[in-house]
């Protein structure tokens, strides 16, 4: 009886190893491809995915041949430093700000139309644990300037709306949430009071979901005590903010290492708001807080605790 006892435990066991294993696996590892998805104007009308369903927002070779001549056409006209980009339509500056024992990367952004400011997806791919480095995005891109979205990839809730395609429409209660327009403004909303269609409805190009928001109509939205989920006090990061109409920063902080403690969201927030901005929002931070600049990283990415490398994430803010 002992023995049948035993082993009939030795195989629970296994298949609870087994099982969990699986669940892991499929939570944090296993891609799962949900849409196929390419960018495309935000005056294109689209159909609407939801969490499951494929969409193909696929440009035409001759749009796509197009595009490319004017990216060559525009990055041969530039003017391009180590730290600066300019040419008709757009100007990157990137300076490094030393505060809160902290190396912090500003790129101060103008643009001459809201077109330029864009996001996108790794692989080109809408799902989870569909991943790619910041720097792979923004050459497969062309970016100009470019940091890490809000790794949606990672949770199965909260709004997905990318380049005027509503990915996901899964709301998650008192999630903060950055709208951008087709005008270039930006808006924090809660996901509470509105849905994702009515944002589409509203002229939402992007809706980046990570949080909280920083800056609110000009005034600091966080205070000490507020911090994202259970993480650490000091944190590197990554924040987007307008400060005008067309004009933006883009913010990544290091930390987690001897150098570069970190900061909270109240001192993000107050960088943000030394910087003039009148609306400003959090982005995915830790490991995943990347800025890269004409190809190059700019910042110190941590990741696996205090070791200096990209990591995967699903997503990018990025100019060009």
């Amino acid at each position: 009886m002992r023995n049948k006892s035993f082993l009939w435990w030795a195989v629970y066991l296994s298949l609870l190893i087994i099982f969990t294993a699986y669940v892991a696996l499929d939570t944090f590892v296993i891609p799962k491809v949900y849409a196929v998805y390419e960018e495309e104007s935000a005056e294109e009308e689209t159909e609407n995915a939801g969490d499951t369903a494929a969409v193909s927002a696929v440009s035409t070779d001759e749009e796509q041949d197009s595009e490319a001549g004017d990216e060559e056409e525009r990055a041969a006209a530039a003017t391009v430093t180590d730290t600066s980009y300019e040419d008709e339509n757009i100007s990157v500056t990137v300076t490094t700000l030393r505060k809160y024992d902290t190396d912090i990367y500003i790129a101060d952004i103008v643009i001459s139309s809201p077109k330029y400011l864009k996001t996108a997806l790794a692989k080109g791919l809408f799902g989870r644990n569909v991943t790619e480095t910041v720097s792979a995005m923004a050459e497969d891109n062309g970016a100009v300037i470019a940091v890490n979205g809000d790794f949606y990839g990672a949770r199965s809730g909260g709004y997905v709306i990318r380049n005027g395609v509503l990915l996901r429409d899964t709301a998650v209660k008192g999630q903060e949430d950055l709208v951008i327009y087709h005008d270039g403004s930006f808006e924090i909303i809660c996901e509470d009071d509105v849905t994702g269609e009515e944002l589409l409805d509203k002229g939402a190009v992007q809706v980046l979901s990570f949080g909280p928001g920083l800056i609110e109509d000009g005034e600091i939205s966080v205070d000490a005590d507020d911090e994202v989920g259970k993480a650490m006090a000091s944190n590197p990061r990554t924040a987007v903010g307008m400060i005008d109409s067309l004009h933006y920063v883009f913010i990544v902080s290091d930390g987690r290492t001897d150098k570069s403690s970190g900061l909270t969201l109240m001192e993000l927030a107050e960088v943000m708001e030394s910087l003039g901005c009148v609306s400003a929002y959090n982005l995915d931070g830790g490991g995943s807080s990347t800025m890269v600049f004409m190809g190059e990283v700019v910042n110190n990415p941590t990741t696996g605790g205090s070791r200096i490398k990209e990591r995967s994430v699903s997503d990018i803010v990025y100019i060009g």
